[in-house]
This record gives structure tokens, sequence and C-alpha cells, in this order.
């Protein structure tokens, strides 16, 4: 197995470079679409589907390509990573999530950090955020065992069509979500409402990874 200090290294990585494209493109979706919220939401879906297909085809075989601390439990739970191991992973994924909004906010000439007033509160974004994390979860657990190589694509194909179908265009993450609290952008989540998006994702991640041990367990069995 490659050493904890270059798997930690790729999700900080990673990660920095999925938030420099989802704060990035949402800057430039909106100075373009002139108003358009729709087009400008299909320009930021777009740019982090492709994205993801290209950062988990990268650092996939380095450190697993989590990027998000949500994925990282899971395989916690499911015995596939450490304890020790997976909270590195989460202080990685935090940081490389707020380098990464600090990246996109210098490539655009804005403040490197400051708070979102983009509101995202109420039960139909928590549900959204529920809904959006199980079905990631979903899709990772389900393909990683007998489709590895279509995981980058499934999970791409997913997210874009996540930010559609969810009332909170789909986070699914935590470290994204506390990072795009500090870009008052496109793509930023007020501070205040956070902590009902992380709760809701955590929930959905749970639930997802229990439901699919059970779906999987027969299969596994016979590994």
């Amino acid at each position: 197995m490659i050493n904890l200090q270059r798997r930690l290294v790729a999700e900080w990585l990673g990660t920095a470079l999925l938030l420099a494209t989802v704060v990035g493109s949402g800057i430039m979706a909106e100075r373009l679409a002139s108003g358009n919220v729709g087009l400008a939401l299909l320009a930021n879906s777009i740019a982090t589907g492709g994205a993801l297909i290209a950062l988990i085809l990268t650092f996939g075989s380095v450190s697993g390509a989590h990027f998000n601390p949500a994925v990282s439990l899971a395989a916690a739970l499911r015995g596939e990573l450490g304890k020790g191991e997976t909270l590195y992973y989460i202080g990685a994924q935090i940081f490389g999530a707020f380098a990464g909004v600090a990246a996109a906010h210098m490539m655009f000439g804005e403040p490197l950090f400051f708070a979102s007033q983009h509101v995202r509160s109420g039960p139909a974004q928590w549900w959204s955020e529920f809904v959006a994390s199980f079905g990631l979860l979903a899709v990772i657990l389900g393909c990683s065992r007998h489709r590895a190589e279509s995981v980058p694509v499934a999970v791409a194909g997913y997210i874009v069509a996540a930010y559609w179908f969810t009332a909170s265009t789909s986070f699914a993450n935590p470290a994204v979500t506390l990072a795009r609290a500090a870009s008052d952008t496109f793509a930023g989540i007020r501070p205040q409402d956070v902590a009902g998006f992380i709760a809701a994702q955590l929930a959905g991640s749970i639930a997802a990874t229990t439901v699919f041990g059970w779906l999987l367990a027969e299969q596994d069995a016979h590994h």
C-alpha cells in the first residue's frame, strides 16, 4: 500500500482541484450567463462532472480518490480504512477544500475568503442532501464491487444529475460544504446553514453504507 503521507497529499490536492473547479466554474458561469441561473447551473454541473472523472482517474490509484469525508467514513465503517487514517483523510480533505476555494478566488480577483450569503436551509434542502449523499455512496459502493473501472464516470454522472434533481444542487460532501461557506459566490452556502447540510450528508452516507452492506453481503461472502 502507498504510504500514508502520499495518500494524504493526494487527498489534499485532489480535493483542492475539485473545489477550484466547483467554485471557479460557478464564478465564471455566473459572469457569463447574464442572469440566466439555469444556464449558470448547467455550466457549473458540467464542469464539476468533467473534473470528477479526471481527478478520480488521476488520484484513484494513490489514495482511492475519496475527496469527501462521507466517503472516508463509509470506508472506515466497512473496515477498509483505519480510524487514525480516516481522521487524517478528513483533515486533508478539509484543508484541501479551503485551498481550492482560495485558488478559485485568486483566479477571479475575489477576496481570498468571504462568508457566503447564499441561503440554503430548511427540510427540503436537508432531505435533498440526504438523498444526494445516499445516492453518491450507493453508486460508489455498488460500482466498486464489480465494476471498479467505471467508478469515475458513474460518480461524475450521478453528481451532474444530482445538481439538477435535488433542491440543494447536491453538495453531498462535508468538506465541500464547509469550504463553500467561505465563498460568497454562485456556489456558496451561508455559514449558519452548514451544520444542517453536514448532518444530512452524514446520515445519508451512513444509511447507504448500511443498506449496501446488506445488499452486497452475499457477494462479499463469496470473495
